[in-house]
C-alpha cells in the first residue's frame, strides 16, 4: 500500500494500469491533469484526447499507461482509498483506546479534506470531490465482478476492514461492522454533496460541521 514514512509512496494494484504512472514525469502529469479535468468538468466530459491536449502530450501516450478512462478512474479512486488508509495509520498509531481510535477514524472519513504536501502532483481536495461525485462509476459497471477479482477495489475494502476491526474491539458481538463503515463513508459523501447542491436533503447547522457529529453519534449509538 505505501512504503515507510521516510519515503512515502502510495501504491495501487498493478492490475489497474498498464504502466505505473508514478514511474515517470509523464505518468504523474497524466494523473495530475486527469484529476484537474475530471474535477472541473466531470467524468463524462473527460477523454484521453482532451487530457493529452491539456498536458501537451498525445492520446496514444496515455493509452500506454491505462487501457481506458474507466481504468484511470479506478486508479485515482484506489489511490485515494490507499491514501486514506495511510492517514488512518498516522492518526491512530499511538492511540490505545479503541473508542478514541474509532472517533479519529470517523473524523477522518467525514471531515473536509486538506491538501497533503507529501504528494505534489495530486490535489487531494479535488480528488475528494471526484470521489464524492464520480467514484460510484468505478464500480457501478457491468465489469464489476471481473474488476473485483483482479483486486481493483482492494484498497477501499481494506480501509473499511481496518475500521471494522476497531468496532469489533469495542463490541465483538456487533454484527454489522462493514455495513456501518461503508454506510458512513458513502453517506458522508452524499451529505457533503447535498449541503453544497441540495441543502433541503440534509441539515446544515449554523456554526457546526454537522456531518462528522452526526456520523460519530450514529456509530457510537449503533455499536453500544
Amino acid at each position: 500500500m505505501f512504503t515507510s514514512l521516510s519515503k512515502i509512496a502510495i501504491q495501487v494494484n498493478e492490475n489497474i494500469y498498464l504502466k505505473n504512472p508514478e514511474s515517470s514525469d509523464l505518468g504523474r502529469k497524466i494523473i495530475e491533469g486527469s484529476i484537474d479535468m475530471i474535477a472541473e468538468h466531470g467524468f463524462e466530459y473527460f477523454t484521453f484526447r482532451k487530457l493529452g491536449e491539456s498536458i501537451n502530450s498525445t492520446e496514444a501516450s496515455i493509452y500506454r499507461y491505462f487501457k481506458s478512462k474507466n481504468k484511470l478512474l479506478l486508479y485515482i479512486t484506489a489511490w485515494y482509498w490507499s491514501w486514506m488508509e495511510y492517514r488512518l495509520m498516522l492518526a491512530t498509531i499511538n492511540v490505545e483506546s479503541p473508542i478514541e481510535r474509532l472517533s479519529k477514524a470517523i473524523a477522518l472519513l467525514t471531515e473536509p479534506i486538506q491538501e497533503d504536501s507529501d504528494f505534489s502532483h495530486i490535489n487531494e481536495m479535488k480528488l475528494h470531490d471526484i470521489v464524492i461525485c464520480e467514484s460510484s462509476k468505478a464500480y457501478l459497471i457491468k465489469e464489476v465482478d471481473d474488476e473485483n477479482k483482479q483486486g481493483a477495489y482492494a484498497d477501499y475494502k481494506q480501509l473499511v476492514g481496518k475500521i471494522s476491526d476497531i468496532i469489533l474491539e469495542i463490541n465483538p458481538d456487533y454484527k454489522y461492522p462493514h455495513m456501518l463503515i461503508s454506510t458512513i463513508i458513502e453517506g458522508a459523501h452524499s451529505q457533503r454533496y447535498f449541503a453544497d447542491h441540495l441543502p433541503r436533503l440534509t441539515d446544515v447547522v449554523a456554526g457546526e460541521d454537522a456531518v462528522p457529529t452526526f456520523y460519530s453519534e450514529l456509530a457510537i449509538k449503533a455499536i453500544t
